[in-house]
C-alpha cells in the first residue's frame, strides 16, 4: 500500500475513526489521498484550512424506513439512503442504487467519489448518491412501483433541482425513475423535470442519457489509446457485467471498430470468439431481465458460457470491467497482464482493487480510474438538467458530440495535471488532483460552512 504524505496521515485515521467498519467508503477515500501528497506540498493552506477534514465529512446523511406491500399482501420493510456530499460546485448529484449489499458504507463511498467525477467534468454539480437493500430482480412491476412511492414519499422533502438531483444507478433504470418522479409530482403538485435525471424522452429526458457511461468511457479509452499513436480499431475487449453501462460500452466498441468477445453477470459470463451480439444481448437483460447464460443457449454459432469463473481470464487487448465494485482483483489484474491487455477503463465505480490498480500502474498498462472514464453518465445528466432548465430538447448527434467533447476534456485535464504534479501519463494521479483542486478552491471561496 503507497505512503500517504505525512500531513494526510491525520485525515485517513480520522476517516477510519469516524466512519467504522465502512471499508469501501475507507478504500475511495485512501485512494484519493494518496495522489495528494503533492498538492499538499505545494498548497499547504488546504490543511491549515481543513479543506480535506471538511470533504471526508457529507454535509448531510439520510437515512429512513421504506415500508411497502408485496404482491401478496405481505408488508415488507427496506432502508433507504441519501448522503448528501459536497454542494461546493452545485446541487449534490447523483444516483440511487437499489440492491441488496447497499448500506451507509456503500453509499458514502459512491457519494465521494461522486464529488470528484463530477468536478472533472467542468459542469456546475456537487457530489452525492443514495440508495436502497431494496432488490428489484424478481418482483413484478407492481411491487417495483409501490417500493419506488414509498421511497420517494420520503425522499422527495430532501430533494430539488436547486438541491438535489437523483439519477439511476445499479438496479434504478427508467422504469424506476419513472415510478419515483410520478410520486413526485403527485406529492408536490409540480412538475419540476429537473429534479431527477434519467427520465424518459417523451417527459423531459435526454438523448443519450441511457447510452452516456458506456459511451463515454469508450470515448475515454479512444483518447488515451490516441495519446498513444493507437486506435481501438480491430481490438478485442472484454466487458464485465451486461447492465446499462456494459451494453453501451459494448455496442460503441463495435461502432468504432473493436471486438467485444465477452460479457458477464453475476452467474458467470459468455464467450464468444466471433463478437458478442448485442441485439441478443438488449433482449435478454433489458426486454426479458434473463441471466447472461441464456444468450449461449440461443446464439447458435460456438458462443460458451462459464459458470463463475474470472471474466479476465479471457485474453484481451482492452479490459473494461462496467459491474459493480471490487470485482477485479490483483489476481485477475495478473491474468490481464499475462495475456497482453493494453488498457483498462473503470466503466462501474471502483470495479478495480488496490492491488489491481497498483499492478496495472507496476506493468506500465493504460489505466483510467471510474471517476474520468466514467463520467459521461453523470456529464449527460447535467446536459438534462440544462435542456430541462430552458424548457429545450437536443437531438441524438448533438448531444453525443458535446459528451464526446466533455469526455476528450476530462482526458486532456486528467493528463495536464498529472504532468503539472510530477506524475506524466498517470491518469488516477490525474483524475484526483484536478478533481479535488476545483472542489477546494470553491470551499475555500466559501469560507468555513
Amino acid at each position: 500500500m503507497p505512503a500517504l504524505h505525512e500531513k494526510l496521515i491525520p485525515v485517513f485515521d480520522d476517516v477510519v475513526r469516524r466512519n467504522p467498519g465502512e471499508i469501501e467508503f475507507h478504500q475511495a477515500a485512501r485512494e484519493v489521498l494518496e495522489s495528494l501528497g503533492p498538492v499538499v506540498a505545494k498548497h499547504p493552506d488546504y490543511i491549515d484550512s481543513q479543506i480535506l477534514g471538511r470533504l471526508c465529512e457529507p454535509e448531510r446523511q439520510i437515512i429512513f424506513r421504506v415500508p411497502w406491500t408485496d404482491d401478496n399482501g405481505r408488508v415488507q420493510v427496506n432502508r433507504g439512503f441519501r448522503v448528501e456530499f459536497n454542494s461546493a460546485l452545485g446541487p449534490f448529484k447523483g444516483g440511487l442504487r437499489f440492491h441488496p449489499s447497499v448500506y451507509l458504507g456503500i453509499v458514502k463511498f459512491l457519494g465521494f467519489e461522486q464529488i470528484f467525477k463530477n468536478s472533472l467534468t467542468g459542469l456546475p454539480i456537487g457530489g452525492g448518491k443514495g440508495g436502497s437493500d431494496f432488490d428489484p430482480k424478481g418482483r413484478s412491476d407492481a411491487e417495483v412501483m409501490r417500493f419506488c412511492q414509498s421511497f420517494m414519499t420520503e425522499l422527495y422533502r430532501h430533494i430539488g433541482e436547486y438541491t438535489d438531483v437523483p439519477a439511476g444507478d445499479i438496479g434504478v433504470g427508467g422504469r424506476e425513475i419513472g415510478f419515483m418522479f410520478g410520486q413526485y409530482k403527485r406529492i408536490t403538485n409540480r412538475y419540476e423535470s429537473g429534479v431527477l435525471t434519467g427520465k424518459g424522452l417523451t417527459w423531459g429526458g435526454s438523448q443519450v442519457r441511457t447510452e452516456a457511461t458506456g459511451y463515454g468511457t469508450v470515448f475515454f479509452v479512444e483518447q488515451m489509446l490516441a495519446a498513444k499513436g493507437r486506435k481501438l480499431d480491430g481490438m478485442r475487449v472484454v466487458v464485465s457485467g451486461s447492465g446499462n453501462v456494459a451494453i453501451f460500452a459494448a455496442e460503441k466498441v463495435a461502432q468504432l471498430g473493436g471486438t467485444v468477445i465477452a460479457m458477464s453477470d453475476s452467474g458467470g459470463y459468455v464467450v464468444d470468439e466471433n463478437g458478442i451480439d448485442l441485439n441478443l444481448v438488449k433482449d435478454i437483460k433489458l426486454n426479458r431481465r434473463a441471466r447472461i447464460a441464456d444468450y449461449a443457449t440461443e446464439r447458435v454459432d460456438g458462443a460458451r458460457f462459464i459458470d463463475g469463473g474470472s471474466i479476465w481470464d479471457v485474453p484481451c487487448d482492452v479490459a473494461l470491467p462496467c459491474a459493480t465494485q471490487n470485482e477485479l482483483t490483483g489476481a485477475d489484474a495478473a491474468s490481464l497482464i499475462r495475456n497482453g491487455c493494453v488498457v483498462v477503463a473503470e466503466g462501474a465505480n471502483m470495479p478495480c482493487t488496490p492491488e489491481a490498480v497498483r499492478a496495472f500502474e507496476e506493468a506500465g498498462l493504460l489505466f483510467a480510474p471510474g471517476k474520468a472514464a466514467n463520467a459521461g453518465g453523470v456529464a449527460t445528466s447535467a446536459l438534462e438538467m440544462q435542456q430541462n432548465a430552458s424548457r429545450d430538447s437536443w437531438n441524438f448527434a448533438y448531444t453525443e458530440e458535446r459528451l464526446r467533447i466533455i469526455m476528450k476534456d476530462i482526458h486532456d485535464r486528467c493528463l495536464g495535471t498529472a504532468e503539472e504534479y510530477g506524475a506524466p501519463g498517470n491518469y488516477v494521479a490525474g483524475a484526483n488532483i484536478a478533481g479535488f483542486t476545483r472542489v477546494a478552491d470553491a470551499m475555500v471561496a466559501f469560507g468555513v460552512v
